[in-house]
């Protein structure tokens, strides 16, 4: 069963249900209705034209949906039969579901839901187990969201800045559940970038390459966090950063940066230093100064301050850090690696160990935890 095929075609076919008159809300159950007899039939009958045979489904699901709703029993005598069998459309609707489901009226988690469910093709029970909530709770949230935009019209263009918000918070989930939501967003990714040629499209397709392709790297075989530094480099995939940089080169040539491709940038020059200690922090940080002026982000100016710390030493990175709020995340995290590097290991000590009951995920506590006792073993 090729699931990936099923996912390709799930935009194509609820875009041809719409276009055909069906609102977004009961189109879109249709089309999940016909993903789940595909993976029933197709085992054992797969059809000679897939994207027909759900088009078909579908459509016979949302007349069956429409006559047994009493409450359209006048609009139901008015529905005309299945179209006679024919060739379909190859109009291809996928960026519209896109802005769609990144319409601004929807929070940003009924955003990504209504994205993986529309888009990616993931089932409810999919979706909610890579959220860790319940498959009732992820249920009501998508209920809610095409509620929401059923009576949104494609009558202008979308905002493409608010569909790659989306698609990075699907991608910074990572991995749980049975769905690998990193991979999951690169797949989307890349097909928002083969639907619309956008320098900031490229731009987020190439971090999650760059970012992706440290993954293995990322942790120990006892599941802790492994820092950046301390990566065995050989384990990072060299295909995909050799892809993500080409795209990326691509982006940077249009001379239209975005916040994405400056984040890209920044990821480019870890992945192409060989070792840590080989790594252009001073670009690192000319690229962070970029991102403050395009974003204003405080996170930024903390990551900013980071890098000064390795460009130009902890003292100055601490005194770039002190101009920003100790309330931002991984502020005392930051705070307790520079006084580390600094020579004041009482100071890291403490530090780390208040920063690890601020963690936001048990992986990030425990690694602050370990940080604390190394240097509390030390003293």
């Amino acid at each position: 069963m090729d699931e990936a095929l099923l996912r390709g075609l799930t935009p194509h076919v609820l875009g041809i249900l719409v276009r055909r008159g069906a609102g977004f809300a009961a189109a879109e159950d249709a089309v999940q209705d016909a993903l789940l007899e595909a993976l029933r039939v197709w085992p054992d009958e797969p059809p000679r034209d897939p994207r027909g045979w759900l088009v078909t489904v579908a459509w016979r699901r949302f007349l069956d949906a429409r006559r047994a709703d009493t409450a359209r029993r006048a609009r139901e005598d008015r529905v005309e039969e299945e179209p006679a069998a024919g060739p379909v459309p190859d109009a291809d609707d996928t960026l519209r579901l896109y802005f769609l489901c990144a319409h601004p009226s929807l929070t940003p988690s009924s955003a990504v839901a209504l994205t993986l469910r529309a888009v990616g093709g993931l089932t409810t029970r999919q979706i909610a187990r890579a959220y860790l909530v319940p498959e009732a709770t992820m249920a009501q949230r998508i209920s809610r969201a095409k509620r929401t935009v059923s009576t949104v019209k494609f009558d202008r263009p979308g905002d493409v800045a608010t569909v790659l918000r989306v698609l990075y918070l699907v991608f910074n989930e990572g991995y749980s559940g049975d769905v690998d939501l990193a991979a999951e967003a690169i797949r989307l990714t890349r097909q928002l970038a083969a639907a619309i040629d956008h320098p900031e499209v490229a731009g987020l397709l190439a971090l999650m390459l760059l970012h992706h392709a440290r993954r293995a790297a990322r942790t120990a075989p006892d599941g802790s966090l492994v820092p950046l530094a301390e990566q065995d480099r050989g384990r990072w995939d060299t295909r995909a950063i050799a892809e993500g940089v080409a795209i990326l080169q691509g982006a940077l040539a249009r001379d239209q940066l975005g916040e994405y491709q400056a984040q890209a940038a920044v990821a480019a020059l870890h992945a192409d230093a060989p070792t840590a200690q080989e790594t252009d922090w001073v670009q690192i940080v000319e690229w962070y100064d970029e991102l403050v002026r395009l974003t204003g982000s405080p996170v930024v100016r903390l990551n900013r301050a980071v890098a000064v710390g390795e460009a130009d030493g902890p003292r100055a990175g601490l005194a770039a850090l002190a101009a920003l709020d100790d309330s931002l995340p991984r502020h005392t995290a930051a705070a307790a690696y520079l006084h580390e590097r600094d020579g004041d290991p009482a100071t890291a000590a403490r530090l780390y160990a208040e920063a690890a009951g601020k963690a936001s995920s048990l992986a990030e506590r425990d690694h602050l935890t370990r940080q604390a006792a190394r240097l509390n073993s030390r003293g």
